[in-house]
């Protein structure tokens, strides 16, 4: 390979980014959007590909703060923009950004990478796994009815501008950070993503709009929605577009999603990405006619094995010896002693033999308790070497609340 991996200088932003928007189809994003990741950019975590004066390669990495079980908030690099220029594929460039990445995310102190792929395949290899799957639905409002907790009627809405609404939304995202493994603790600057709405993204729909819960003077949730009306010979038959939808408990949940099924003119409710655990499928009547999609979410992937089994809990008292291999990042691989409950954990190095086998793959897959280790070794992933190592470990690592990432990066 004759290309240079350099820090991104951010005189040459705007060339490097044009090369990953070419990347991802070469339809040039909105100023908007644009001006909020060349905000967002951390120049210092983000790599170059140059092939002389021609940028040929991009990734960048994101400070990020991850909740795990037991509600610790935990370093982590968010791996983002990752592309290749089709005319240097298969040099090996991918593999020496996420080299450098993993690297640098060690050096930095940062146990845990996570990604979302555009590609699931690719990641595999250089040791993430799918830590956290969501939801998509559209629930036909004409055909399926609500039914809300008693108490939901205490639960006042009120219409918002999203913008000045912005601060109270943000303090209710930031409530519920600590409550679900997966959640990202928003930085400054990153309240500004859900309000990011092009006017040439919008597809027929109307500009963002937000409905605030409200109880005792205070908010308690809100949603971001937006709505595309449609109209036919049978008459309207429009679709609210949830983007973002957070309660701090189950009636002020409900009471948005009772909101959002009844909006005037409209027939269904669509949302791309909600926690595969979410309450809606417990409200509705026919959740067949919702027509649930599962879809992957956050790839996590551990950086320091050690260091990371030790930051979360576990829900049930654990002491097992893993057997991993990482051939990405060999500082990972040998016998690992883990052992911990719901206060803490410890994770240390160790001759001992091992209970089970398996690769860090697999313990990203199953570090943030939605994929159950029993499920990995039922397709030949984790392999138990002591009878009953399997299911004590399984059900340690699991979590009373399925992860989620609320939104991309």
């Amino acid at each position: 390979m004759t290309t240079e991996l350099r820090v991104l200088d951010p005189l040459e932003w705007d060339r490097w980014y044009g090369v990953l928007e070419l990347a991802f189809g070469g339809v040039p994003e909105s100023p908007e959007e644009r001006r909020l990741w060349q905000d967002l950019t951390e120049h210092d975590r983000f790599l170059g590909a140059w092939d002389g004066d021609l940028c040929v390669g991009t990734a960048g990495a994101f400070s990020f703060r991850l909740t795990v079980p037991g509600g610790a908030s935990v370093p982590a690099g968010g791996v983002t923009m990752v592309s290749v220029a089709g005319t240097h594929r298969r040099r090996g460039i991918l593999t020496s950004m996420m080299r450098r990445q993993l690297d640098d995310l060690r050096a930095a102190g940062e146990c845990l990478a996570v990604l979302t792929a555009s590609e699931p395949e690719i990641y595999g290899r250089f040791g993430y796994g799918i830590g956290a799957y969501s939801v998509h639905a559209r629930i036909d409002t004409n055909r399926v009815r609500l039914t809300v907790p008693e108490g939901t009627d205490g639960v006042s809405l009120r219409l918002a501008d999203p913008t000045e609404s912005s601060a109270v939304c943000e303090a209710v995202y930031a409530k519920l950070v600590p409550a679900r493994p997966g959640m990202l603790a928003r930085r400054p600057g990153w309240e500004r993503l859900p309000l990011l709405d092009p006017a040439g993204e919008r597809e027929g729909a109307s500009p963002r709009q937000c409905v605030l819960a409200e109880r005792d003077g205070g908010v308690v949730g809100f949603a971001h929605y937006a709505i595309k009306p449609e109209w036919s010979h049978a008459g309207s038959g429009g679709t609210v577009h949830v983007h973002e939808l957070m309660g701090l408990d189950p009636l002020a949940e409900a009471a948005l999603w009772r909101f959002l099924c009844s909006v005037d003119l409209t027939s269904s409710v669509r949302f791309r990405s909600r926690p595969v655990d979410d309450g809606w499928q417990h409200l509705v009547s026919d959740v067949r006619r919702c027509e649930p999609t599962i879809r992957d979410g956050l790839h996590v992937r551990l950086v320091e094995v050690g260091a990371a089994l030790e930051a979360r809990t576990y829900q049930a008292p654990v002491d097992v010896v893993f057997e991993v291999s990482d051939a990405f990042c060999p500082w990972n691989e040998g016998r690992w002693r883990l052992t911990g409950d719901q206060k803490g954990a410890v994770c240390v190095r160790t001759s001992d033999p091992a209970d089970l086998a398996l690769s860090v793959r697999e313990l990203g897959a199953a570090y943030l308790g939605g994929v159950s280790l029993v499920s990995l070794a039922g397709a030949g992933r984790v392999r138990e070497l002591r009878e009953g190592a399997l299911v004590e470990a399984s059900v340690a690592f699991g979590s009373p609340v399925a992860p989620w990432l609320p939104h991309g990066f």
